[in-house]
C-alpha cells in the first residue's frame, strides 16, 4: 500500500472504514470529488481550528477555504500517489501543534520523502477501496503522523490529546458523506 511506502513508521495512527452499497468506480469518484464543507459540523471544526490564526492576522479571510481535494492540494497537501479505484494518498509536513497554525511546507513528492527537519511532523492520509461482496465497496481511511524529533513528538502528542477526537469525528462524517454521495451517484463510467 502507498501509505506503507511513504510513512511505514509513525507516532500516531487513526483508522476508520465504512461499507458502501455502490460499485468501486462510483465510490472512487465520490472520494475524488468530496467536499468537507458540505458538513456544518466540519465547517465549525475547521473554523475553530483556524480561529487563533484569524485573531493574529486578519488578512487570512481574503478567500473562503475550499475543503475539496483540489482545495486541500492548494492548501499544502501533496498528492503522494494514486492507484485509481484502489487507493489515494495525501501528505503534508508542518508544525500542527502551533496555535496560529504554522503554514505547511509546500513540497513535491520527492521532497516529502526526504524531509527530515527537526521541529516538524509528517502526516499522511490514505483512502483505500476493497470489494468484500457484490456491489459493496469498503472504503477505509487511515491517518498517520510521524514527528521528526522528541520535542516535536511531545508537542504533537499534547496537541493530539485535544484534537484527536475531533479528527476522528471529521473522518467519520467524511466517510458517511462519501457513502451518501456514492450511493446516489448515477451513470458513472
Amino acid at each position: 500500500m502507498l501509505i506503507d511506502e511513504f510513512l511505514p513508521v509513525y507516532d500516531v495512527v487513526e483508522r476508520h472504514q465504512i461499507d458502501i452499497n455502490a460499485p468501486v468506480e462510483r465510490v472512487y469518484t465520490a472520494v475524488r470529488t468530496f467536499d468537507l464543507s458540505d458538513s456544518r459540523v466540519i465547517r465549525w471544526l475547521f473554523l475553530l481550528r483556524g480561529l487563533p490564526a484569524l485573531l493574529i492576522s486578519h488578512d487570512k479571510l481574503k478567500e473562503r477555504p475550499s475543503f475539496t481535494l483540489d482545495g486541500l492540494l492548494k492548501a499544502g497537501f501533496i498528492l503522494l500517489g494514486e492507484r485509481p479505484q484502489q487507493e489515494l494518498l495525501l501528505g503534508t509536513v508542518g508544525q500542527f501543534w502551533k496555535l496560529a497554525g504554522a503554514p505547511p511546507q509546500h513540497l513535491d513528492v520527492e521532497e516529502f520523502r526526504m524531509f527530515e527537519r527537526p521541529g516538524y511532523a509528517k502526516a499522511v492520509w490514505s483512502f483505500s477501496l476493497s470489494h468484500p461482496a457484490d456491489n459493496i465497496t469498503r472504503l477505509a481511511t487511515e491517518t498517520r503522523v510521524y514527528c521528526l524529533d522528541s520535542p516535536s513528538r511531545r508537542r504533537f502528542r499534547l496537541y493530539w490529546s485535544f484534537v484527536g477526537p475531533f479528527s476522528g469525528l471529521t473522518r467519520k462524517i467524511l466517510l458517511r458523506g462519501i457513502k451518501r454521495k456514492a450511493e446516489t451517484l448515477r451513470n458513472v463510467v
